[in-house]
């Protein structure tokens, strides 16, 4: 039996993946949650064979619950997502995840890419994997990044500073070295554009 912690922000999806996968005879899913920091808690309770993850959570997304989750397991986590930007599928292989899926997947097909990825197996949509193959590489720095994740929350430049430990106008310097590289006008417009990119 495959036991699975699912987690995914919109509670109708999650309820239907979760009974659509507990109809298959070799799966269970042994909990439900609707955020990534319940999704790391639950994974450490229940210690699933497999974890599928929603991208797009509130506080820690699929992705930065996997990265959390693998500092002390090699759990297989498969994330699934409605917005599949190529640069998300290459921070997500970063962090360790075994598979990553559109919403659009069939749950029989889910199901068996949960029993591959529980083998040891990776799978990766093949659009998905080709369209990181021809995107772009990312010209911002990681500390540019950082930055824009903290624009794109809406925090200030004040807040922003006290947060990472810098000057305000070091803060303003490296935000509008990301905007020059990104050719916007406005910080948010650089936190947007990598946003969409899949950066941040």
């Amino acid at each position: 039996m495959i036991r699975v912690v699912l987690a995914d922000d919109e509670d109708l999806i999650r309820g239907a993946l979760a009974a659509l996968l507990d109809l298959e005879p070799d799966i269970t899913v042994l909990a439900q949650v609707g955020d990534g920091a319940a999704a790391v808690r639950a994974v450490a309770e229940h210690e699933p064979d497999v974890a599928v993850f929603d991208l797009e959570m509130p506080g820690l997304d699929g992705v930065q619950a996997t990265a959390e989750i693998r500092k002390r397991s090699d759990l297989p986590i498969v994330l699934v997502t409605r917005h599949a930007r190529p640069g998300v599928l290459r921070r997500a292989l970063a962090a360790g995840v075994r598979g990553f899926v559109p919403k659009t997947t069939p749950a029989t097909r889910l199901a068996a890419i949960l029993r591959d990825v529980s083998d040891g197996g990776r799978y990766v949509d093949p659009e998905i994997a080709a369209s990181a193959l021809t995107a772009g590489t990312c010209p911002l720095t990681e500390r540019e990044l950082e930055l824009l994740r903290h624009t794109q929350s809406g925090a200030t430049i004040a807040s922003i500073a006290e947060e990472v430990h810098l000057a305000q106008g070091t803060v303003r310097n490296y935000l509008s070295s990301a905007m020059a590289k990104l050719s916007v006008s406005t910080r948010h417009e650089a936190a947007r554009r990598a946003w969409e990119e899949g950066w941040i």
